[in-house]
């Protein structure tokens, strides 16, 4: 199997000859990508994703909660930004190496081969990131409808997922790095780009485990309300269950799932087949499966946050009651096993996750 490395890794002589090539003396099929990266089409996702970022952090900003989850999205933004600058890098002549920038040309350092470099290794891993965030959200969710409707405690899932996301992020970078030093050293990098392809096979599985276990507590959570009826839900959250940016965000977190989920499959089959493959040659593929896919899920999170969908669930009224025959004026507050104390979303003896 063909790998990263192995194909921009090629001799000094193959690096000369190429350097020699344009547009116009050699096949685009002789360039580092096969196909010529479409400028308009990588600058609309650099342009989107730079926006999608901006976004986050304006959200978080204003919200100040779910502060993991805006981690996580901004981690992945950022790589899916310098991933689609990589690109960008990469159109004017896929074949050299060196920048047609002079202040670069004299400084070496970028040329086009780390162009090429940049976006496959960031927009390779940018989506694990991603995926935490959403596995972070999965807790709040279970509490708000009540944890007897899950097979698992709420804390468990990030405790569960977030270490699985790691190891794929993981192997990935081991992949790669072994990948690289074999190459360098004139040995065979078979073994490198085989582990790196097993980091995302293994982040698609832990994606696929985690729908699952979301569709399973979605149909509990049916049967228990047909059976019992409102008794099956958290009382707590009645109100955050009722509002329409709580359930659009229900919405927009499976529309991301199912995307970043379509987008990883594509890849490992992509990667898998080596370079020569037909998926890897193919530019309209990688817009639609990995551009398209990747930026829908952001930007659907960015339209409904968290931070603002859970809105509702942090609302404190006050409330007049009797204790121990003094009339005395109280705000109506979350138990403390069920809250951090901030008005935040009940936690279950959970402290805040995101």
């Amino acid at each position: 199997m063909d790998t990263i490395v192995k194909l921009i890794s090629r001799d000094e002589q193959t690096r000369k000859e190429r350097a020699l090539c344009t547009l116009q003396t050699c096949p685009i099929k002789d360039s580092y990508y096969n196909y010529r990266p479409s400028l308009a089409a990588n600058g609309a996702f650099l342009a989107l994703f730079s926006l999608s970022l901006c976004a986050f952090l304006v959200q978080v900003t204003l919200s100040k909660r779910f502060i993991g989850f805006t981690i996580a999205m901004v981690s992945g933004c950022i790589l899916e930004v310098l991933g689609y600058i990589g690109r960008i890098m990469s159109y004017n002549n896929p074949f050299d190496e060196v920048p047609s920038l002079l202040i670069f040309r004299h400084a070496n350092l970028i040329d086009y081969q780390n162009g090429f470099l940049m976006q496959i290794c960031c927009l390779t891993i940018a989506p694990a990131f991603l995926a935490a965030g959403i596995y972070l959200t999965l807790s709040r969710i279970v509490i708000t409808f009540g944890p007897d409707n899950s097979r698992i405690r709420p804390l468990s899932y990030p405790r569960i997922f977030i270490p699985c996301d790691v190891l794929s992020l993981v192997l990935q970078a081991l992949g790669g790095g072994m990948a690289s030093a074999a190459s360098h050293s004139n040995k065979n990098p078979d073994t490198g780009d085989h582990v790196m392809v097993t980091g995302l096979a293994f982040q698609v599985f832990t994606l696929f485990v985690f729908m699952l276990l979301c569709i399973d507590c979605a149909v509990r959570t049916v049967v228990r309300m047909n059976r019992m009826g409102e008794a099956a839900l958290d009382p707590t959250h009645a109100v955050l269950r009722r509002s329409m940016k709580f359930r659009l965000f229900l919405v927009a977190l499976a529309l991301a799932t199912v995307c970043i989920f379509i987008r990883s499959v594509f890849r490992v089959v992509e990667l898998g087949e080596g370079w020569n493959g037909v998926l890897i040659k193919n530019q309209t593929l990688f817009i639609v499966l990995e551009g398209v896919m990747v930026v829908v899920a952001v930007l659907v999170l960015n339209l409904f946050h968290p931070g603002l969908c859970f809105r509702e669930g942090y609302v404190k009224k006050p409330k007049t009651e009797t204790r121990n025959g003094g009339g005395k004026k109280l705000w109506q507050r979350k138990s403390r096993e069920e809250s951090n104390g901030k008005g935040s979303p009940v936690q279950d003896s959970e402290h805040e996750l995101s």
